[in-house]
């Protein structure tokens, strides 16, 4: 079920009443309960992967803890990987390299019968094995003490706000408010309420609202202009962050009604200047679990410039792959990799940009480099993004029609995220209209809800991240 269901607003609204009158622990067994219907909800079946992971890391982290042995440590830690890593890469690569290996030996006159099999992809489960999988490592660090409570241990990686597509949120900030009492203040009703109205506008009004445009232009076999390909990847630009963004800002505010704060997972990503600005402003949970855990044990920036280079590329490129099981993502990881790396380069050698035209133009490049990036990332084939780039490069013929069905309906669903956007940008915080005079929220309130429930797209997408 999709936050923005009413099988899910029916499912809210009974948890959360239970949930406000009930003491601490039976909030946690709750939510617990509440969290594995949840999941159940998509295929029960994949529930006793989700419990296996949390009892496995569970033990392995207090095993670890209580462990002096350095080697023992080791081959404590690597079990946890191996059999966390194992189960993802069966479930969501096996068929990606089966097929993949079979390809490369045809290539050189090799006939393999590939060995295929029809895996279903659990839901979620690349963001709650990362979350389990830096738990036990931050206890192998010494950096926080194992969980004492499986209660609480399972709630933080079940916890149904977050559970299928983040934020991957750390042991050091979610398990504490787990473990205490939590108190709802009257502020966090009020920042909940405008993050659910705020995501829902980002999902069903920008995001499924832009998802026809896109698909109209990359559905494979057809032959748009390339003034059509350039909207529809600006489109999708738009429609991919409201989607994301959208879904964690809805994480957010339900959290926030029930007393517990999630990290911000996305900052104004289309206002940056840089490549290594955009990765600290998009997905900032993925970003940083990236740098925390394989970016700087692969040595960081600690080594020559050529090796932080290589250390970069190597980091998105597993980024890429991150994503989905095929090449179109290896290839986005591969650019974003080289991007970073030029960004990188160019401000070893450049000086700071001036404010004035030197920043807008800078973030207008910027935004046309990512863009490019999600032509990448949409695509559903190699050639796909060969012809795709090919009509950049072409026909710029702006017909019409192109500008009926493409150009004018994208300023109007995109430029109202836009200038609240401005407005939240200037003050770095999505939270900034708590500032404005009453008389200016409740009319913000008003146009975004109108725009909701008279424009918005209640289809029943689901959110284009719940596939990774």
């Amino acid at each position: 079920m999709v936050f923005t269901s009413l099988h899910f607003v029916a499912f809210f609204v009974v948890v959360y009443a239970a949930y406000r009158v009930l003491p601490h622990r039976a909030q946690n067994w709750l939510l617990l309960g509440a969290s594995y219907y949840f999941y159940a909800a998509w295929d029960w079946r994949f529930l006793t992967l989700l419990v296996g992971s949390t009892l496995v890391d569970f033990a392995v982290a207090r095993t670890i803890a209580k462990t002096t042995d350095a080697g023992r440590r080791k081959h404590l830690l690597w079990i946890t990987l191996a059999y966390n890593f194992g189960v993802l890469g069966f479930f969501k690569y096996f068929g990606f390299f089966a097929e993949s290996f079979s390809t490369a030996a045809a290539a050189v006159g090799w006939h393999v019968d590939a060995v295929t099999l029809h895996v279903i992809l659990p839901i979620g489960i690349s963001f709650y094995t990362f979350m389990t999988v830096s738990y036990v490592v931050d206890v192998y660090r010494g950096d926080i003490a194992p969980a004492d409570s499986l209660l609480d241990f399972a709630v933080f990686v079940a916890y149904f706000p977050h559970l299928v597509a983040g934020p991957i949120l750390r042991a050091g900030l979610l398990l504490p408010q787990i473990a205490k009492p939590r108190r709802v203040s009257t502020d966090q009703v009020t920042d909940g309420l405008w993050l659910i109205a705020w995501g829902l506008f980002q999902k069903v009004f920008v995001a499924d609202n832009l998802a026809g445009l896109v698909a109209g232009v990359f559905e494979p076999g057809l032959a748009p202009s390339g003034a059509e390909v350039w909207l529809a990847t600006v489109a999708f630009a738009f429609q991919i962050y409201g989607d994301f963004a959208g879904y964690s800002n809805l994480a957010r505010g339900m959290s926030k009604l029930m007393g517990i704060e999630l990290i911000v997972n996305f900052r104004f990503p289309y206002f940056v200047t840089s490549p290594q600005q955009f990765w600290r402003h998009w997905h900032i949970s993925l970003s940083t679990w990236l740098r925390d855990y394989l970016y700087i044990p692969l040595g960081g920036n600690r080594g020559s410039s050529w090796a932080t280079s290589r250390n970069l590329f190597i980091t998105m490129v597993l980024g890429g792959l991150w994503h989905g099981a095929a090449w179109t993502f290896v290839l986005w990881g591969v650019y974003q990799g080289l991007v970073l790396g030029v960004g990188r380069l160019l401000r070893e050698v450049g000086r700071p940009l001036k404010p004035g035209w030197q920043r807008v133009a800078a973030g207008v490049l910027m935004f046309q480099v990512t863009c490019y990036g999600w032509l990448i990332f949409r695509a559903q084939s190699l050639a796909q993004i060969r012809e795709l780039t090919s009509q950049l490069f072409s026909s710029w013929t702006l017909s019409a029609s192109t500008i009926a069905t493409l150009l004018v309906p994208l300023v109007l669903i995109v430029a109202p995220l836009l200038v609240v956007h401005v407005y939240q940008a200037r003050h770095d915080d999505e939270l900034a209209i708590r500032g404005l005079p009453w008389p200016v929220r409740y009319a913000l309130g008003g146009a975004i809800g109108y725009l909701v429930l008279i424009f918005g797209n209640f289809t029943g997408a689901e959110f284009i991240y719940f596939q990774f």
